[in-house]
């Protein structure tokens, strides 16, 4: 997840649902209330950490938090050098995990299916939307946190990607490369807000109106595929915190049949990636079914 949510254009709450964690991560968020507070004075420490399923949160924060500080370096780096390789890579895993999702829904309805129109409408609109630039003050960094964080547990919506639209992605990621902790403590508690507030909506939908959040979200997905397309052409730059220029403003494009190499290792990588679901897809089954 950790590594999903460096990259504009993937969720970390993809990689959630395709190994069979989402649900009980929104529950677990969830139990994070008042409620846990009032179990941690009269029952002690260790039933208010089982009421939150404690052990489940730390160990997933704990991975999510070391793949962003030690992978980020890796994965600007693959963008940078090899962004068609990995964007297909991605493309192939997005696409097997919109399918996984479809599957889940129960019985498809008009109601249904307009909730996936609208779930691709909305992700594909955010996907080609054109970058804005908004001064990194602290109370922009601490709203940022806040939508940032409910895009990352929306399977199809990248988290990192709302923030380049904010003009804020270059700024949070030179923080956490730089240890800048004021920046990242201000990004962090509205992070937290966001989670806690949205987490208990999400989580609410899914248990009640489950084939339709599903639908909506397997729309999500559908739509991120624009984003994730791995052939692009470069219609404007930014400079990053080094001073570079990087790509800013990009146009999805067919591949170039005469750069058959890349092509084939390209399409390859996207296989792996939709392997890699079938995979854990196939997991998660036999888990359940032990």
């Amino acid at each position: 997840m950790g590594s999903a949510d460096v990259i504009p254009g993937v969720s970390g709450g993809t990689i959630a649902f395709i190994t069979g964690i989402y649900t009980e991560l929104l529950d677990s968020i969830k139990a994070v209330n008042l409620q846990a507070l009032i179990v941690l004075f009269k029952q002690g420490p260790k039933a208010a950490w089982q009421a939150i399923n404690g052990t489940f949160l730390v160990t997933l924060l704990a991975g999510i938090l070391t793949a962003i500080l030690t992978l980020a370096k890796v994965i600007h780096y693959l963008l940078d050098q090899h962004a068609i390789l990995l964007w297909s890579f991605f493309f192939g895993l997005i696409l097997a995990a919109s399918l996984h999702m479809a599957k889940q829904i129960k019985q498809w309805q008009p109601t249904t299916v307009a909730a996936l129109l609208i779930g691709a409408l909305i992700a594909g609109f955010i996907s080609i939307a054109s970058p804005s630039s908004i001064e990194a003050s602290y109370l922009n960094i601490f709203i940022a946190g806040s939508i940032a964080i409910c895009a990352m547990i929306l399977p199809g919506i990248s988290g990192s990607f709302i923030l380049l639209l904010m003009g804020l992605y270059a700024p949070v990621l030179a923080a956490v490369k730089g240890l800048q902790l004021d920046i990242m403590m201000v990004f962090a508690l509205g992070a937290i807000l966001g989670l806690m507030l949205f987490s208990r909506l999400l989580s609410w939908l899914l248990h009640h109106y489950q084939d339709l959040m599903f639908s909506l979200l397997t729309g999500f997905m559908l739509g991120a595929l624009l984003k994730v397309w791995p052939w692009k052409e470069t219609i404007s730059y930014r400079l990053n915190s080094k001073g570079q220029d990087v790509p800013f403003e990009q146009l999805n494009r067919l591949p170039e049949w005469a750069n058959s190499d890349q092509l084939l290792t390209g399409l390859a990588l996207a296989g792996v990636g939709f392997v890699c679901v079938l995979l854990l897809e196939k997991l998660s089954v036999n888990e359940n079914t032990e």
